[in-house]
């Protein structure tokens, strides 16, 4: 059987790209056959989707690709870490982890009204966060803040010293987070972003226990690491593929991957009726969804739709044969795309 991958890819809305760089085409190697089955080892949670590309090629993400589609009106931008000792370097768009797509819909730059949600005010949370690791945190954040940027936390706000909160040009949070205990780090001066990784997307959900068996059973995903914050009345839960990354001991240090989801549970919101978090599709729009890349789009489908998941969208639905989108219990969608690694031809 194959192995399964999930790239992470994450999207947001923007109302503006302060600057559109030279498309950088992506790299296709080889086509395999189309997978006759599908592995949940060879998932990828490809990308999530929003912010501003000014802002994030000075985190060090490149532009792997713009798709644009102007009869519907908006463009897409996909954004990676591509050093050559990046995660993913060199692969296809669609077998990489942990992607930001960028969504920008023509004329939201020039409507003074417009406004995104970045899901952490009242009464429309739900996504959370985006994060990056980085080499020495110190050296970074003060890199950012000498950018001009803003947060909303810095390390030395709060009680919790060993991370940090940036601000994207839409107000979408971005965590940063070291990838050495932070004492460690405290007198380096430099930073480079060849070792930064797109480390997770954080949203939360109402019901823990729902939301794990549905990630961990439906989805595939593995549980890395659980955190548990009793005094806060919270839990975090880190679940990725393991893919080409490899496994990691429950517990163990998942700070230098790529393409994890954190799941954040406030505790009591399960029992409380008629509650439920946004999930950025709604108005005010914002975060729009995950992305998980299988071997067989068709397959894949088919074994979702035998475990009874709820569509957004099927394949056959629409104008779009090539993508689908799956519900998960809190109602945040999953697109499902083909990676093109196992097919006889290209997604786009």
């Amino acid at each position: 059987m194959n192995s399964l991958r999930a790239s992470q890819r994450l999207r947001f809305l923007v109302p503006s790209l302060q600057k559109k760089p030279s498309f950088v085409p992506p790299v296709f190697r080889g086509f395999a056959t189309m997978a006759s089955t599908t592995d949940v080892k060879n998932f990828k949670l490809n990308h999530t989707m929003s912010l501003a590309l000014k802002f994030y090629n000075h985190l060090g993400l490149s532009l792997l690709k713009k798709l644009s589609f102007p009869d519907a009106k908006f463009d897409l931008y996909f954004l990676g870490y591509d050093a050559p000792g990046a995660v993913s370097h060199g692969k296809n768009l669609w077998d990489r982890e942990g992607l930001i797509e960028l969504t920008h819909n023509y004329g939201t730059e020039n409507d003074p009204e417009y406004k995104i949600n970045n899901g952490n005010v009242e009464p429309y949370r739900g996504f959370g966060h985006t994060c990056i690791s980085v080499d020495n945190i110190q050296a970074a954040c003060q890199r950012i803040e000498d950018a001009g940027y803003k947060f909303q936390k810095k390390l030395t706000d709060g009680k919790m010293r060993h991370i940090a909160f940036a601000l994207d040009p839409d107000g979408y949070w971005v965590e940063i987070i070291g990838q050495r205990p932070v004492e460690e780090t405290e007198g380096v001066r430099e930073t480079d972003l060849g070792t930064y990784r797109m480390n997770h997307t954080m949203i939360r959900v109402k019901d823990a226990e729902r939301s794990l068996e549905f990630y961990r059973e439906v989805m595939g995903m593995k549980l890395f690491r659980t955190h548990e914050a009793k005094e806060a009345g919270f839990n975090l839960y880190f679940l990725g593929y393991e893919g080409e990354q490899g496994a990691v001991v429950e517990g163990g240090d998942t700070a230098k991957r790529e393409g994890l989801l954190e799941l954040t549970w406030n505790y009591g919101t399960e029992k409380e009726e008629g509650f439920s978090y946004h999930d950025g599709n709604k108005g005010p729009q914002g975060f729009g969804h995950i992305c998980v890349s299988v071997d067989s789009l068709e397959k894949a489908c088919e074994r979702f739709e035998g475990l009874g998941v709820s569509w957004k969208k099927r394949l056959t639905d629409g104008r779009m044969k090539n993508v689908a989108f799956v519900l998960d219990p809190d109602g945040y969608w999953i697109e499902i795309v083909q990676n093109e690694r196992f097919a006889d031809k290209a997604n786009f």
